[in-house]
């Protein structure tokens, strides 16, 4: 039976760096074309996901221009884009994430990214050091939210400054949702005065409620509430051999010597706290230690940056572990699968259900069940 408990808000996943079925080679690998990206954005849409995250970075297609595309090709779909102060004005990006709002019809989300690794943020002109970033990203959003909120607005700071600052073109949203992710003690500040929802990667949950409880303390002290989500990875499957099985076919192809290479870079290159306890969670690499707890698996981690960790098992396992972290305050799940179009439609199939997460009514046409089987089509002369 469906869990009787308050759904989850569960997201996907735009991989505008590319997908696969494998992590680490080119075995399998399926660029991030456009024609590809529309394809899950639309599986997404059709099948009930509450929204989709699109990345930033130098090795990812831009995520508003992705956004503005995909807004024309769904209808439910909220596109929570990454943004990264740091590469054009505080007003630039407030007249796009407008524009974005009213293209979509009230479905633009913000995500902002203060963080990076140092070589990355060089090659775009960002200089900054890590607390200097997130000095810089709180003048960015004093600015930023008071353009989208209608004001005019002049300010002057250490990092921006803008005179008779305005909006001709408002947002549909009031206030358009900040999101916004970070593991330091900087992070936990902005995220508690500025934004309104905090995103985690997937950990342990006592470290995810450490977490949760210092940004929720944070907040209330200043007379604000924050919502919190969960950045994690999903692989589901019927039964729990056959979902680690999956796992460990994703990481089939990783030699040795490529984890050892992917985990230096993403160790020394990035000042990162989150990406820092990514790499901590399997001590550096060890294939040994990749279920850091229960169903919660870090193999994912061993090569890909940013959220590396990933629940695997059977529905009801599955579904139960997210509802602990619901349990903490977690309200939404931005959730992925490689390759990310079929597990779409997996995770649909098998977790929405656990979850509690009704089937949307149809966008379009499509098949039902029939006495032939699901989605089956008896032609006419059959029925004669």
């Amino acid at each position: 039976m469906p869990n009787s408990e308050k759904p989850l808000d569960l997201f996907w996943f735009i991989p505008v760096t590319g997908d696969g079925s494998y992590l680490g080679t080119d075995v399998g690998n399926r660029a991030a074309d456009f024609s590809y990206l529309k394809q899950i954005a639309e599986a997404a849409d059709r099948l009930g996901f509450g929204g989709a995250l699109i990345p930033v970075g130098s090795h990812c297609e831009d995520p508003w221009i992705v956004a503005a595309a995909l807004a024309t090709h769904t209808e439910r779909l909220r596109l929570l884009a990454a943004l990264r102060p740091g590469l054009a004005t505080p007003t630039h990006w407030a007249r796009q994430a407008a524009a974005l709002d009213r293209i979509s019809n009230g479905r633009f989300l913000v995500n902002l990214v203060a963080g990076g690794e140092a070589k990355e943020l060089a090659g775009d002109g960002i200089f900054l050091s890590h607390d200097e970033r997130y000095a810089h990203a709180a003048e960015f959003l004093t600015i930023f939210r008071r353009l989208l909120a209608g004001e005019t607005v002049d300010f002057e700071g250490r990092h921006q400054k803008v005179n008779g600052a305005r909006l001709l073109f408002p947002p549909v949203q009031k206030p358009l949702p900040i999101w916004f992710g970070g593991s330091s003690e900087a992070a936990h500040h902005l995220a508690a005065t500025q934004t309104d929802v905090y995103l985690t990667w997937g950990e342990p949950v006592e470290a995810v409620r450490e977490k949760i409880d210092d940004v929720r303390a944070r907040a209330a002290a200043r007379g604000r509430a924050v919502k919190f989500g969960l950045r994690i990875h999903i692989i589901v499957r019927e039964t729990e051999d056959e979902a680690w099985r999956v796992a460990n076919r994703l990481i089939a192809h990783l030699s040795d010597e490529a984890i050892a290479a992917a985990q230096r870079k993403l160790g020394e290159e990035s000042d990162s706290v989150g990406q820092k306890r990514m790499v901590a969670l399997h001590g550096g690499g060890k294939r040994d230690r990749l279920e850091i707890a229960p169903n919660l698996w870090a193999g994912i981690g061993l090569v890909r940056r940013g959220a590396g960790t990933a629940l695997v098992g059977d529905p009801k396992t599955v579904a139960a572990r997210l509802r602990e972290y619901q349990a903490l305050g977690i309200d939404t799940v931005i959730a992925s699968g490689y390759p990310h179009l079929e597990e779409a439609y997996k995770v649909a199939e098998l977790l929405f259900p656990e979850l509690g997460i009704s089937a949307p009514g149809r966008l379009s046409h499509g098949t039902a069940p029939g006495e032939f089987g699901v989605g089956a089509f008896r032609p006419a002369a059959a029925a004669e």
